[in-house]
């Protein structure tokens, strides 16, 4: 298995490669999910793909956040310049921006972030139908669904094996920017999963160590295993990568010390393996304390592992010393890469003539060099005398034009970029759509009120098949946000049985549900979880064949207006916004129907399918007196309604007929009207 490790600067990086690791990834630039990590500038990216090609380490750069039309040019600018240099991966979450790299950089690997929320095999198969060569999954999966991954997948599965774990599914968290105003789907996550509510730290997991289940993962077929941390300082990741580097390369799991030495690098009330073990609960939640820092003389030891050059690379030589003809040196590697470096030649011997054992010590003198020497053949004609100086000046010559041979680009192809019809979206204003939590909350009677869809959720809808008569217009089902395997078959009856009662259109929030819908012959539609941010998203949807698209609620409705519209968009005007989705319940205790935070501000915590839950905020979103939203290019206006009585429905339905202002009570325009880091 690849070791992946973080590179949040380029001590880091150096760090990660003197101590094992296989494979680093980072960003670069203001497009990937660690935007407050140091970093990398172009510049530090040049040296950085040199650095670790040289050393026989892969780079994978992170373009994993989501991005608006403007910022589109600058990031795939970013992918020329890693297609150029032989970045030998991409990380994405936004499928506008994976759709034009595949265009643009069609040999540029492409890598499905986390932030994609896979985690089904069907999502995997999605991701490679897009082009992806590797997929993360979620880290909320369990051994047993990992494995049913890999041995069924076309593509190769990157797992996180070590460091900090999110609350939320990576890509369905809307917390730090509803909240606070820095999306942590555009790397600016202000962790408020770390702060407490109801007086404890019911969101707060501990990290997550895999560091005992390395041999499972192998055996599972896993390509990759990686680890978190690019938010974390160089002595961490050194740290880190050493113990599980160690492990790997000696088929084996960590010692005792070693799982000491993980801990007091950086734990939170120690780590676990709930989720991957399937033991979900209390056990699983924990902080981190000052007490708990690592001190000086650990650090010191730490930063020794990497502040002096390891040989990384195994070479073989090859050397030619043979009376009237020049020296000759040949240096190999294993890709078969060959350098060759030539000397004066050879002189008569005076006194002690030159033996295979001088060169030998001279040749293989790789000290502060990346370089082995394993295998030396030396052909030596009697009675000559070679200067050390000379033997020395071969060594260098050979290795140097190694180094360039390793850190030379593969050459690839950029192809130009064609233009596009525009598609503005229409003029009038859009039609409704009702979006109900449960079948108990539609109305008895709809009255003057003519949506273009009513949506209920799957389940729901199987249950109460009965509703759809009393339903005036077409129904979409809502597929649950996250789908196992293992429920698969479960949804499968689901929505073939409301199939049979005419439901033949799907929204589904996850590449894993488009998958499973498609497959089952319904028409898709795109939920906010999908991440439309921007036009070539919107032009990727149509060519998966998605009949509509709701926008990301995470940005500005002026954003909105000027959007590409090759298929009908759709946007939220009303409801309580979901904040995140949950693997289990808070704290993890099902009973846990509110989050109350420091500033008395108080957040429903719903039931969700496969006992998961999900958080909303504590304000609705209003835009009833609002005229924007009404002339946005949209073609459909969602109202969700979760938390209301069949009475509160209709009485806001009727608010946003009248334009009414908004009553006395908490209210939130979102982010329509805001600027989102």
């Amino acid at each position: 298995m690849e070791l992946l490790a973080p590179a949040g600067s380029p001590d880091a990086l150096i760090a990660a490669v003197q101590n094992g690791a296989n494979a680093v990834y980072l960003g670069c630039g203001d497009f990937n999910a660690r935007r407050r990590a140091k970093n990398f500038s172009q510049e530090d990216l040049v040296w950085a793909v040199s650095y670790c090609h040289v050393r026989g380490v892969k780079v994978y750069l992170t373009l994993n956040t989501l991005l608006t039309d403007k910022e589109l040019p600058t990031a795939l600018e970013l992918a020329a310049l890693a297609n150029r240099l032989g970045v030998d991966a991409v990380l994405v979450q936004d499928l506008g921006l994976a759709s034009a790299l595949k265009r643009r950089f069609p040999d540029l690997p492409l890598h499905g972030s986390t932030q994609m929320t896979v985690h089904s095999l069907v999502g995997v198969e999605l991701c490679a139908h897009m082009g992806l060569e590797r997929v993360v999954l979620s880290r909320e999966l369990s051994g047993d669904a990992i494995a049913h991954i890999c041995q069924n997948s076309p593509i190769e599965i990157e797992v996180f094996v070590h460091g900090a774990l999110c609350m939320c599914y990576s890509g369905q968290c809307f917390f730090s920017s509803l909240v606070g105003g820095r999306s942590g789907n555009r790397g600016l996550c202000a962790q408020p999963c770390r702060l407490p509510y109801n007086g404890e730290n019911p969101l707060s997991l501990k990290d997550m160590s895999l560091a005992g289940h390395l041999g499972e993962l192998a055996g599972m077929g896993v390509s990759c295993v990686k680890l978190e941390g690019r938010m974390k300082r160089p002595e961490y990741v050194a740290v880190v990568t050493a113990v599980y580097a160690a492990a790997l390369r000696e088929g084996r799991e960590p010692t005792h010390e070693e799982l000491h030495a993980l801990q007091v690098a950086f734990s939170r009330s120690g780590f676990t393996q709930g989720y991957y073990r399937g033991q979900k609960g209390p056990d699983m939640f924990g902080v981190r304390a000052e007490a708990d820092a690592p001190g000086e003389d650990f650090y010191a030891s730490a930063r020794s592992s990497y502040q002096k050059e390891r040989p990384l690379v195994d070479v073989t030589m090859t050397a030619a010393i043979q009376s009237g003809r020049e020296l000759t040196l040949t240096v190999r590697d294993s890709q078969g890469r060959e350098a060759t470096a030539l000397g004066p030649p050879p002189e008569a011997a005076h006194t002690r003539p030159l033996t295979v054992e001088d060169v030998w010590e001279q040749l293989a003198k790789t000290g502060g060099t990346p370089y082995r020497v394993t295998e030396l053949d030396v052909r030596l004609d009697p009675g000559l005398s070679v200067p050390k100086s000379a033997l020395n000046a071969l060594r260098r010559g050979a290795l140097e034009e190694l180094t360039a041979l390793r850190a030379a680009p593969p050459q690839r192809r950029q192809l130009p970029e064609g233009s596009r019809s525009p598609c503005p979206g229409p003029d009038a204003p859009p039609q409704w759509v009702l979006s109900f939590f449960s079948a108990a909350q539609l109305p008895p009677d709809f009255g003057d009120v003519h949506p273009a869809w009513v949506e209920l959720p799957l389940a729901e809808l199987a249950d109460h098949p009965d509703v759809l008569a009393a339903i005036p217009c077409p129904v979409r089902v809502v597929l649950p946000t996250i789908l196992w395997d293992k429920e698969a078959n479960q949804v499968r009856r689901q929505l073939r049985a409301v199939k049979d009662l005419g439901v033949t259109d799907a929204l589904v929030n996850t590449w894993d549900a488009a998958r499973l819908a498609e497959t089952e012959g319904f028409a898709l539609h795109g939920d906010y979880g999908l991440g439309v941010l921007n036009s070539e998203t919107l032009y990727a949807l149509r060519d998966l064949g998605f009949q509509t698209a709701t926008l990301s609620f995470e940005q500005k409705l002026t954003a909105i207006r000027h959007l590409q519209k090759p298929l009908p968009a759709e946007a939220i005007v009303y409801g309580r916004l979901p904040l995140m989705t949950l693997e289990q319940f808070p704290g993890g205790d099902p009973s846990q129907a509110s989050l109350t935070d420091r500033k008395s501000v108080t957040f429903p915590v719903v039931a969700a399918p496969g006992g998961r839950a999900q958080v909303l905020n504590s304000q609705v979103l209003y835009l009833a007196d609002k005229e924007e939203w009404k002339t946005a290019g949209l073609s459909y206006a969602r109202f969700l309604f979760t938390t209301e009585s069949p009475q509160e429905c209709l009485d806001v339905l009727q608010a946003y007929q009248n334009a009414a202002p908004p009553a006395p009570q908490s209210f939130t325009r979102g982010l329509y009207y805001r600027d989102v880091e």
